[in-house]
This record gives C-alpha cells, structure tokens and sequence, in this order.
C-alpha cells in the first residue's frame, strides 16, 4: 500500500446557503455522519456562512492568479479547497439554478478544484436537480470529476419538514440508499484521482 493510499482521504462538505434558518447546514450535517462510518475518510463540513466573500471582483481570473488573493477570507477559502480530495456540493434550487452564495465560492477558486471528484446533495421542488445540472457544467470546467449519482430530496418530502410538519429524521432516512450509492462512487473518484494526480 502506498503512503497515499494510507492516508485518510479527505472529503469536504460545502454549504449552498447563508441564509438564515438554512436547511443546506442540516443536509451537510447528515451527509458528513453516512461519511464518517466509513474508515480512512476525513470529512469536514465547509460552511460559506464562516467565509465574508465579495462577489468575485478580482482583476484577475483565477485561471491566472500568481500569487494568493489578499482578501483574508477568500484566502483561507482557497487553501480549505486545496487541502481537500474530494468535495460535495449542498445545494438549494433558487429559480432554476444554484444559490449566487455556491457559484460564487466556486468562481473564486480555479486551480486548487482542478482532478478532483464531487458529488451533490440537493433539495427543491423538484429536488434540486436543475441546480446540480447546472453546478455539473462548472465542475467539469473547473477539472473536477462529478459523479453520476446524486441525492435529490424531492419538494413534497422536503417542504413539509421545512414547514414543520415532518420531521427531519425522517426525511434524511427515506434518502440514506441513495446518499450511500452516492458516497461509494465519490470515495472510488476520490481514491483513484488522489492516486493518479
């Protein structure tokens, strides 16, 4: 076995949402527990709440930035992305699309995404999955790898636990099948992409 191999893979989780009473910090947390049952996987949660970012307004793309960004929270944004294998994507659907909080975190940083693989969980009215549709397309051109399958909590199990009507374990536990199949494919990604770079 290789010191790479040996050596926990790290997962980061990253939140799709600051606004207040977020559900996107719920989902992460279910997420990371499925993540954590697995041996040899670090996983960390990524909250954008802790991250102040500016809408990008760099005056260089950074595809060609030479040196690290000076704004303190984009900076340390940038090298939590850097210390990850492997990522997934908590993601709401706000009018056909990604939250502007997600892409924006995700056009801030360029090379440090590049040969690593992603997977998503999202919720909406119809699971979210015009919002991973669309964050599919920036990943492959941010070099990452997503993979197939992905978790998406249909609006008729999610609004009513958002309304209080149900509650949220139960919700998380009709979608644990496919949040596995999701984590075994990104851990395979992972794992092999960790290798191979």
């Amino acid at each position: 076995m290789s010191n790479t191999q040996s050596k926990p893979v790290s997962i980061k989780i990253i939140t799709g949402s600051t606004r207040e009473n977020r559900f996107s910090h719920k989902a992460a947390t279910w997420i990371a527990s499925l993540i954590n049952e697995k041996e040899n996987v670090d996983c960390e949660i990524i909250d954008l709440a802790d991250y102040d970012m500016p809408f990008f307004n760099a005056p260089v793309s950074p595809a060609f930035k030479q040196e690290p960004y000076k704004n303190k929270a984009v900076a340390r944004f940038t090298k939590k992305i850097d210390q990850a294998d492997g990522f997934i994507l908590v993601t709401p659907e706000y009018n056909h699309g990604t939250s502007g909080v997600l892409k924006n975190a995700l056009d801030w940083v360029y090379q440090e995404w590049h040969r690593k693989a992603v997977g998503f969980v999202s919720y909406g009215s119809v699971g979210g999955a015009r919002a991973v549709e669309q964050l599919r397309l920036n990943a492959v051109e941010l070099h990452m790898a997503p993979v197939r399958d992905a978790v998406h909590m249909l609006g008729n199990d999610y609004f009513p636990v958002v309304m209080g009507q149900t509650k949220e374990a139960d919700l998380f536990a009709k979608y644990t099948d496919p949040a596995k199949v999701m984590i075994e494919q990104l851990l395979w990604w992972t794992k092999a992409l960790r290798e191979a770079r």
